[in-house]
């Protein structure tokens, strides 16, 4: 009688079963060093105080600014303000470009930290909004010192130096309490 060896190769392979489950508990001390070690990569140095929305300036990419943008408040989204984020040409910074900004495995498509999400748009246009909003700032000054320098109707005018508005600019630092 001969013995087919294709025959006893496939009956040798059917012996030889891979195990029917995995080893029970892994090394529960290794299992907490790997974890440990993936959490301090995320915390960089644990006594140093963290600033959430703190933006690395090199990370941006050149020609795009980024700004934190309100997201959720007490939890719910604001659909008109998303649009009107929108409509000024602010988009969500994908968290595949930034992953150290996030937990490893997170769910999130975009960076988010208590209820504000990272947002970019064209440097270009940031300055341009800025310059827009600067504008408005010094008409709105410019208008209430007309306001106060002008006389009603049927009274002396303001330009008498006891009664004329004295009206000082400057920029001076204020004093921040402090918290002793």
């Amino acid at each position: 009688m001969q013995i087919d060896p294709k025959k006893t190769t496939i009956a040798s392979k059917a012996t030889e079963r891979p195990p029917m489950r995995p080893d029970l508990r892994d090394d529960p001390r290794e299992a907490a060093k790997r974890r440990s070690e993936e959490i301090r990569k995320h915390l960089g140095g644990i006594e140093d105080v963290i600033d959430d929305f703190y933006i690395d300036e090199s990370v941006i990419p050149e020609g795009w600014s980024y700004e934190w943008k309100r997201h959720t408040l007490m939890g719910q989204q604001d659909p008109a303000y998303q649009i009107q984020l929108a409509r000024m040409g602010w988009t969500p910074v994908p968290a595949s470009r930034h992953p150290d900004m996030m937990p490893i495995n997170t769910k999130y498509d975009t960076v988010e930290r208590k209820g504000m999400v990272l947002m970019e748009r064209p440097v270009e246009i940031t300055e341009e909004v800025r310059r827009i909003e600067n504008k408005r700032a010094r008409d709105q000054v410019r208008v209430k010192e007309q306001q106060l320098n002008s006389a009603p109707d049927g009274q002396f005018t303001r330009d008498h130096e006891r009664v004329k508005p004295r009206i000082k600019k400057g920029y001076e630092p204020i004093e921040i309490p402090s918290n002793d």
